[in-house]
């Protein structure tokens, strides 16, 4: 007897809020159970920054069978004003709240994993002070280090090795004691500071073993399973990670 797949939405659950890491690109790294979802709910909140003409975590759904009329296009504030950014997620959870008292379902995108860096936490927070009423589904995805590991081959962590993740800081030179005191650096956020990390891991003579993957699965994709020639650096940074390791890997032969 074959087993049915368990569903996130039953036809009885009552309205719920669900966030979904929708992974960093590639359709076919959304969960199962995040796609189960998509289908059945009212709405689909899909953030987007200021910046950018579409959204990205919706970019990451291109070709999947749901219904775009159920979107609604989010505009994030990230400016760095913690009173604006706290007034922003807290009117997003009152307008989510009413949809929830209306009997609505709501899911909202992030891309990568649902807690890893990430908006959702923002807004999860202020669900849980403006509605506490309303059921919360988080459901994770993959993030952007952990395919950019698989697709380069870059093991992310052996034995009892130490992994530290971490935004890049903005005070570059912090970044060599981080990876001193570590035997791997997932280095995300990167942005403009692309150059001036590469001229670090060089200085220390790492750059070999150390990896980059930016916008995974979604146009202008760039995989290096080495950063010893890093092309246009300078257009890199945003939706990149790095993976660093301090020391070359071992090798079993």
């Amino acid at each position: 007897m074959t087993q049915q797949p368990v569903t996130y939405l039953q036809p009885s659950s009552p309205p719920t809020f669900y966030g979904l890491g929708v992974g960093p690109g590639p359709a076919g790294l959304l969960p199962v159970a995040a796609l189960d979802i998509l289908q059945q709910v009212d709405y689909i909140y899909a953030p987007r920054a200021k910046v950018a003409v579409q959204s990205v975590a919706l970019e990451a759904l291109r070709g999947l069978p749901f219904d775009p009329g159920k979107v609604r296009d989010i505009e994030f504030n990230m400016d760095g004003d913690d009173d604006r950014i706290a007034e922003h997620y807290a009117a997003l959870a009152r307008e989510i709240a009413a949809l929830g008292q209306a009997g609505k379902s709501v899911a909202y995108l992030t891309i990568g994993d649902a807690m890893t860096y990430s908006t959702l936490g923002y807004l999860a927070a202020a669900l849980r002070r403006e509605a506490p009423e309303l059921p919360q589904k988080l459901l994770p995805g993959v993030t952007s280090y952990a395919a950019t590991a698989a697709l380069t081959g870059f093991a992310l962590g052996e034995g009892k090795e130490r992994v530290l993740i971490l935004p890049c800081p903005d005070d570059i030179a912090t970044l060599a004691a981080d990876i001193a005191a570590n035997d791997i650096v997932v280095l995300m956020k990167v942005g403009k500071r692309l150059s001036a990390v590469l001229d670090v891991l060089r200085g220390l003579g790492i750059s070999e073993h150390c990896a980059l993957g930016h916008r995974l699965g979604l146009s202008g994709e760039v995989v290096l399973p080495s950063l010893e020639q890093v092309p246009d650096a300078q257009k890199l940074g945003y939706l990149s990670v790095l993976l660093i390791r301090k020391n070359k890997p071992r090798r079993f032969s």
